[in-house]
């Protein structure tokens, strides 16, 4: 078929006409409460663009959402929008375009935000009215975007990422070419109904890239890295980390004969072959679902936790080496050789003080490991993140310590934790350390000061005990805050007054009964 085929008066690209479409349920037969599928809709709830979308043909993808991301027992974590979390990893591709479809207040948002962590790239984006929408040339024109965009000059892959509206309307992103002159088109939906956490986002598109370069390696040959082929088996570090990490991790590898792989997330496309082409796969951050079942697919073993302080050090290397049947003798050397230097590194510098922990990166509870050796008492970790397989060895190991450890924690979680425990210092989300301030309690923010750190062997032994003490070493600046203004405003009279504000109790009552009709409502909703 040529580029540009006629058939009759409408001009195609590619053979997406012919294939045949899942038709959803008539919107005639929607029931009550379902999503409205218009510039409106991201303003419905959860479970009615969830609902709307398995009318749409959405189910298979949400079912398959549902069971690599478990909901915990509240609603939904609080941190940002999930797409955040697939859009950074596309932006940090090199030869990557990444596209959004959805409404233009998200889109707005999410571009603000990915470029304010460092984005140094442009965000395309397919914008969308009602018509364009529920007609369907909201995907003729995501079809018309990819096609104009696909210059294989500039780009190895483009991403088009579908946000709530277009997965509640399903908008078919699977009905898109695989590849437009050489480019890859890898399509996802990331609905905010769907995914929990922007971290498992990330998952979300990194396990779409690895099915489409498993394939791509099933068929055939593929290019070869930048960098060349490791002459040794390799390891692929599965998750974000610090980046002087894998170095350190690679010189751990090496007395058992082994290489540090390419860590997926990748940075270009080329490295999701060399991540696949490995002897076993470390997953440091558990969460990552759909990479792993790729991995697996792929017939790779995969080994849980991190080389992080003394005790998870010598059980990974242990680990590393029972997946590549290295001898005894060389885990031994790996384990004197690195061992006694964490250890040292633990000891030079102690954490005296109790701890809460808590975030949403997914490497909560090797920091918390990491805290503990070095003399903390840690008695509560929350992550916003689920519980898997791969996480076992660390509850495991924090437990028999004393530690509650809390997977799907949410802030109130967070938060009651802190305010029960009142901790000489407390590490987590932004409202986390804003509510320890209030406190007079020193805070850390998790996400900018402790994973911008290195973490594992024995350079990250020490990396977080300087930063942990100075800030506990603060205690006596927040009690001299607290007690200045003490005093102050709180709620109503928060804020600068000339005289008492008028806090119209009138008024308050009749919101308050809105509230409770509403809540009524929605109770008896829930009950049909």
């Amino acid at each position: 078929m040529d580029k540009h085929e006629t058939r009759g008066s409408e001009l195609s690209y590619d053979e997406t006409a012919d294939v045949d479409v899942t038709l959803g349920q008539d919107r005639d037969e929607a029931p009550i409460g379902a999503a409205p599928v218009d510039g409106m809709g991201c303003h419905a709830g959860a479970n009615e663009m969830e609902a709307a979308a398995r009318m749409a043909g959405k189910s298979d993808i949400l079912d398959q959402y549902a069971k690599d991301y478990p909901q915990g027992p509240h609603d939904k974590p609080q941190s940002m929008c999930p797409a955040f979390g697939s859009l950074r990893v596309g932006l940090r591709m090199r030869r990557t375009a990444t596209v959004l479809s959805g409404s233009a207040c998200c889109v707005y948002g999410l571009t603000f935000v990915s470029h304010f962590y460092g984005a140094r790239r442009s965000v395309g984006y397919v914008p969308f009215n009602s018509e364009t929408l529920v007609t369907g040339k909201l995907f003729e024109d995501i079809r018309d975007a990819v096609h104009e965009m696909a210059d294989p000059e500039r780009y190895d892959a483009i991403v088009v990422t579908n946000l709530c509206v277009p997965t509640a309307s399903g908008v078919p992103l699977r009905l898109l070419p695989n590849e437009i002159n050489g480019v890859r088109i890898v399509g996802i939906d990331v609905p905010g109904f769907g995914i929990p956490t922007h971290a498992e986002a990330k998952d979300v598109l990194a396990g779409a890239m690895l099915n489409y370069a498993r394939k791509e390696v099933e068929a055939g040959p593929v290019a070869a890295p930048a960098a060349g082929k490791a002459d040794r088996p390799t390891v692929t570090l599965l998750g974000e980390m610090f980046p002087a990490d894998p170095i350190g991790i690679g010189g751990m590898l090496a007395p058992l004969g082994l290489a540090a792989g390419p860590v997926v997330p990748c940075r270009e496309w080329r490295e999701l072959y060399s991540a696949l082409d490995c002897g076993a796969v470390a997953a440091i951050h558990p969460f990552y679902t759909a990479a792993i079942r790729e991995f697996q697919a792929a017939g790779r073993k995969i080994v849980g936790s991190a080389p992080v302080g003394h005790d998870g050090t010598a059980a990974w290397l242990s680990a590393i080496g029972d997946a590549f049947n290295v001898k005894p003798a060389m885990v031994a050397e790996a384990h004197n050789a690195f061992l006694p230097a964490i250890k040292s590194a633990l000891a030079a510098t102690p954490v005296n003080g109790t701890i809460t922990l808590s975030g949403y990166e997914g490497s909560e509870l090797l920091v918390a490991r990491l805290l503990i050796e070095s003399g903390a008492n840690v008695p509560y970790v929350g992550t916003a993140c689920p519980k898997t397989e791969w996480a076992q060895s660390d509850v495991d190991w924090l437990e028999a310590r004393g530690v509650k450890v809390k997977f799907r924690a949410s802030l109130e979680d967070d938060c009651a934790a802190m305010e029960a425990i009142k901790p000489d210092l407390a590490i987590g989300t932004t409202p986390v350390v804003q509510k320890a301030k209030e406190l007079a309690i020193p805070g850390l923010y998790f996400t900018n000061l402790i994973s911008a750190r290195p973490l594992m062997g024995p350079m990250g032994a020490g990396s977080l005990q300087q930063v942990v003490n100075a800030a506990m070493a603060n205690k006596h600046r927040f009690d001299h805050m607290k007690e200045f203004f003490e005093g102050v405003g709180h709620g109503d009279t928060a804020g600068v007054w000339e005289g008492a504000p008028n806090l119209r109790p009138d008024f308050r009552a009749t919101q308050q009964k809105k509230l409770d009709k509403a809540a009524r409502a929605a109770k008896a909703q829930e009950m049909i």
